[in-house]
Formats: C-alpha cells, structure tokens, sequence
C-alpha cells in the first residue's frame, strides 16, 4: 500500500529540509508563504521571483515557476512579467540587501507606479550572505562586520524603515505590511492579504517580515529570540500601514 505524505500541495519537491543556515527565519517566511498560496489555491498561477543574497537559496523552495534574478533586479523583473501576463500572480522575494541598498530605486518607483505586484522582504539586519556586513536596516550600536564597534547613526544614519517609506509613496490600493517570524501566523495572514489585493487588481502588495540571524549574530537561542522580539520592534513596528479602502457598492 503507499501512502502519501499529507503536504501541501505548492511543497511537494524533494529539496527539504531548506538550505538555510540553522535558526534562520526564512524558512518560516516561505511556510507562511507556502500557507498563503495554499490556502488561495493559486499555485498554478504563480511566478516566484528570489533575488541574490540568502535569498536566492528559495529558488527550488516550491513547486511553482520560478525566476532567480541579479541582485536589486528582483522586483523589475516580475514587473515585467505581470505586464506581460497580467493573468500571472507574481511573487518579487529578496532580502534587505537586495530590497533597501541595491534594489531601492526598483522598490520606490515599483510603489510610485503601483505596480499590481506582491514584494517580500526578509529583514534580518545584516548582510547573510556575504559575512553578516551592516545593512540599511542594522541597529543603532549593532556589531556587524564592518561595525565592529557598533554602528554609528551620527555617522551611517539610522536603520531604513522600509514599509513606513513605501507607504508613503504608495498610492491608494496599495497594502503594506510588517510581520516578524516570532508570529508566523499573523505572516502568513499578511501574506495572503497581499496576495489578495494583487489578485483583487488593486495595487502594489508590500510585506517585510522580521526575521533571524544567528549565524552573524553570535547570539544562541535565547539571545537570537529576545533580539528579534524586543529589540527590533523597537526600530521596526509590527502590523498592517496601509490597507485598501473597501469601495462601497
């Protein structure tokens, strides 16, 4: 007799366990957003864009189409591909290197024209990939590989608040969100929100989601759970900064 794995059907590939590093948060990202597209039933629809960085190792995540793009380039390319297929829901998945260094002039202008696509940014305060060096989003006093004293805002200004910045921009129908993975079912419902405005054809979907680093960090267990769920709300507060207006009928 052989017996099926109750999997979700978007996980259904033999690449797990994930290929990241221990204790990091991207998996629980790509669950919540294996539990969004899941739950929307979508899966055939999906074109998943991953850029450089700790990233891109989601290339083979899912099940779905994918794309791997150079880094910055994530959410241009699956612009493109929107405009192309506007039947396609698209999926722009990077990290805040790729999203608020390299990639902001794509972001910004993605949000200025209200793109009908769905951005998820993974920010763990550092550059994974490449050392664990200061990202846009490091803390003030934080020791990266290239602030060993701690970083300096009076010299390197303080950390970027990605969602506040979008949704400024943003213009009316667009949904932004900030979620962490110390909640990854609120995540997941951010997620799924995001895709649904992309679906609903409103405007531009934009989730970051706080996330962990251990391996740059230095920090075990204990210490990698308290900075993400008391240290980085602090800078980078949890919960939805701009929903759309429901038109009345």
């Amino acid at each position: 007799m052989t017996v099926e794995l109750a999997m979700p059907k978007s996980w259904r590939l033999e690449t797990k366990p994930h290929k990241f590093c221990p204790g990091c948060g991207h998996g629980l990202v790509l669950k919540a957003l294996g539990q969004a597209i899941d739950d929307l039933d979508i899966q055939d629809k999906i074109v998943f864009g991953c850029d450089i960085g700790c990233s891109l190792l989601a290339w083979d995540f899912f099940n779905v189409d994918t794309v791997q793009t150079h880094h910055g380039r994530t959410t241009p390319v699956v612009t493109g591909v929107k405009r192309a297929r506007p039947d396609r829901i698209v999926i722009a998945y990077m990290g805040d290197g790729g999203g608020y260094a390299i990639g902001s002039q794509h972001l910004v202008n993605a949000a200025a024209r209200n793109e009908r696509i769905t951005a998820i940014l993974v920010n763990n305060c550092n550059y994974g990939m490449t050392g664990g060096q200061m990202a846009p989003t490091t803390l003030p006093g934080m020791k990266t590989e290239t602030s060993p004293y701690g970083r300096d805002p009076e010299l390197t200004g303080y950390p970027m608040q990605g969602p506040e910045m979008v949704a400024a921009i943003a213009r009316e129908g667009a949904y932004v969100a900030r979620g962490s993975v110390a909640n990854v079912r609120q995540t997941a419902t951010f997620i799924k929100r995001a895709l649904e405005n992309q679906i609903a054809g409103n405007g531009f979907s934009f989730v970051e989601v706080l996330s962990t680093c251990p391996t740059n960090w230095s920090t075990n267990a204990k210490d990698t759970w308290n900075f993400l769920e008391k240290e980085m709300p602090q800078y980078f507060k949890v919960g939805e900064l701009k929903v759309p207006v429901k038109k009345e009928e």
